[in-house]
């Protein structure tokens, strides 16, 4: 599906399978001679295709064509390499350019496991989260070259004029563009309207979930009418979502601080006790990479708390336990 939401500007709409986010919403700007795309879909065929289809639709030459990238996920970068000619430029923030490494990495999945074995997640569950996991599965396999992009820089394309502000939190250098005239704001992941962002564990970002409640606030200042986000529908209410994204977090840290009142809890343990938005009927019934997800947003949740010295945390036998202060 392509729609034009303002002059020059148009939402393709890029198919995700087998995701529960169903689709990715990719920018694409119309400029005098060149063109800007903002968002690519994951590194497989099936959003190549419908890519491609839609930039044949409108007229777009790759060849003239630069990119932005709200944050590192497959589903926002992972055609970027297969697309960018070499006269592309590919705008990135400074954060996460400073140490994404998009080759397969085995070293970094096992590391990155051993840390959540620790939190409780089971070694049979790991393996096919290896598997599964879209990072690993669908992510560039070219080496990316970065124009890096820090808080106030800007990118100009036709009648556009982009700043771009710094949001950490749903990853470590999540990046929004704002367009101050037009009052638009493209917002990646950081606000979506019928479903929540993942707010996960970085090793790069000490309490992401803090960092996301204050970057919520920071974009909440901003004068906008119409916020288009990475997946699902545009709205033209930025606020009123922020405020039910800031209550909805409220809720989730109550449920983790419930669940550890009754001594030292592993986030594994804690996550079946936090309400989540998936259509399955017990915690046994997720599959195996949506439980890794949730056991990262529950350890998020539980760091928070532990940084407001509502909980305490503590490794015992190699497993990281959390209980109330």
């Amino acid at each position: 599906m392509i729609e034009e939401l303002l002059p020059d500007l148009y939402r393709a709409e890029i198919p995700l399978p087998r995701s529960p986010l169903k689709a990715l919403n990719s920018y694409i700007i119309k400029g005098n001679g060149r063109f800007l795309i903002i968002d690519t879909g994951m590194n497989r065929e099936e959003c190549l295709l419908p890519m491609r289809s839609a930039l044949q639709k409108l007229n777009i030459d790759l060849e003239k064509t630069d990119f932005f990238i709200t944050h590192l996920h497959a589903d926002h970068s992972g055609l970027v390499g297969v697309l960018a000619t070499d006269s592309s430029k590919i705008y990135f923030n400074k954060t996460e350019a400073s140490f994404v490494n998009f080759q397969p990495n085995e070293d970094y999945w096992r590391q990155h496991f051993v840390f959540y074995a620790a939190n409780g997640f089971p070694e049979n569950e790991m393996k096919t989260v290896w598997q599964g996991h879209p990072g690993f599965r669908y992510s560039p396999r070219q080496q990316i070259s970065f124009t890096v992009m820090e808080e106030g820089n800007q990118i100009e394309v036709g009648k556009y004029l982009f700043r771009c502000v710094e949001t950490p939190g749903h990853s470590p250098g999540h990046m929004c563009l704002y367009e101050e005239s037009k009052k638009v704001l493209i917002c990646g992941d950081h606000i979506l309207f019928d479903i929540t962002p993942n707010i996960t564990h970085w090793e790069q970002l000490d309490n992401s979930l803090k960092h996301y409640l204050l970057n919520l606030e920071k974009v909440y200042a901003l004068n906008v009418n119409l916020i288009l986000p990475g997946h699902r529908i545009v709205w033209n209410d930025h606020r009123k979502r922020i405020r039910e994204l800031q209550e909805h977090h409220r809720n989730r840290l109550a449920e983790a601080l419930s669940a550890v009142k009754n001594g030292g809890k592993t986030a594994w343990e804690v996550a079946p006790y936090i309400t989540w938005d998936i259509e399955f009927n017990s915690w046994a019934e997720f599959p195996s990479v949506q439980k890794f997800f949730a056991v990262g947003e529950t350890i998020a949740h539980l760091d928070y708390l532990v940084s407001e010295r509502k909980v305490r945390k503590e490794t015992r036998n190699n497993q990281i336990l959390y209980s109330l202060a």
